[in-house]
């Protein structure tokens, strides 16, 4: 396995300032934000496009501290009813990887309205009352179901590989059997980011997960939840409050090892080496009581404790 982290991270200093600090703290490379919800403080979607010595400016700065690119991220709703631009990041972001010769996209399932008629994504987390089944009927198969259909012939025709989607609330995927309902339907370019901070607040296994998805993960966030207990006995895990105010929040976002212990981590490393996968974490520094560069030099020292690097092999002896 390789280490990394997510450029945003670290996005409120420059770019070069930010890859000075994954030099330093050790890590082979950074997985960059396009677009979406992130202003993408590290990269010009729509002045790389197409613009091949910008292209290969941007990828020497890498290569000149001897790390790589592990992917593009292009974090928002690809299914916004209202918002197409976010589809169109997502489009130009695979054309993009394409061009730069990057072979994964990491993105989000997108989330539709519930019927034609509204104009605001709707997330169903529940089947009663009965007219969530009719919303589900119309996200899956009228927007969910063409959409990928489309953007997996885009990802091919550009030479990415794969595209990992985050198993994230307020997405039509966001476990392990919508995503796999997904990935069957239009096929093994769709995989996994493995994200086990958001697993955890929706009540999922994560350890469990990663067997369960076996050869569809494609890529992993490291990112940690704490679950806040006292709060949580009286709100229950569906939080809405001000991602801000942690106290008062039944779960938040938080440094690597502050909300699972070590040994977790180390039983998260194993379990991905059990489902046969050998590539990248990326460290995903969302904690908002800790500095961004303490909490990821945290993640990464918690990380290298833990992250096999080697290949396999011990062979027992033929006696």
């Amino acid at each position: 396995m390789k280490m990394g982290f997510v450029s945003d991270s670290l996005g409120g200093i420059s770019f070069t300032d930010m890859l000075d600090h994954a030099q330093r703290v050790g890590v082979s490379g950074v997985e960059v934000n396009t677009c979406g919800w992130s202003t993408a403080p590290h990269f010009d979607l729509q002045g790389m496009l197409g613009n091949m010595a910008a292209q290969a400016a941007y990828q020497k700065e890498f290569s000149d501290r001897n790390l790589e690119i592990i992917s593009l991220n292009a974090n928002g709703n690809p299914l916004h009813p209202t918002d197409p631009t976010q589809g169109q990041g997502l489009r130009d972001t695979i054309r993009v990887a394409g061009e730069m010769g990057i072979k994964t996209v990491c993105t989000m399932s997108g989330l539709p309205a519930g019927s034609a008629n509204d104009t605001m994504p709707n997330w169903i987390i529940s089947s009663w009352p009965p007219e969530t089944q009719d919303i589900l009927r119309y996200q899956w198969n009228e927007k969910l179901f063409p959409f990928w259909t489309e953007i997996v012939a885009l990802a091919q025709e550009n030479g990415v590989e794969k595209i990992a989607l985050e198993m994230h609330g307020n997405q039509c995927v966001y476990n392990v059997p919508s995503l796999l309902k997904l990935r069957e339907a239009v096929g093994p370019i769709v995989g996994a980011n493995l994200d086990p901070s958001h697993l955890f607040w929706m009540g999922a296994d994560p350890l469990i997960a990663a067997q369960a998805l076996g050869h569809a993960i494609y890529h992993v966030h490291a990112k940690d939840t704490m679950l806040n207990a006292p709060v949580q006995a009286t709100t229950s895990l569906l939080e809405n409050g001000s991602l801000m105010d942690v106290p008062a929040r039944s779960w938040s976002y938080i440094t690597l090892g502050f909300g699972h212990s070590e040994e977790w981590w180390r039983q998260f490393c194993y379990r991905l080496k059990m489902a046969n996968y050998d590539g990248w974490l990326s460290i995903e520094h969302e904690d908002v009581l800790l500095n961004s560069l303490e909490g990821l030099e945290k993640s990464v020292t918690l990380l290298q404790g833990v992250m096999p690097d080697r290949p396999a092999d011990y062979r027992p002896q033929d006696i």
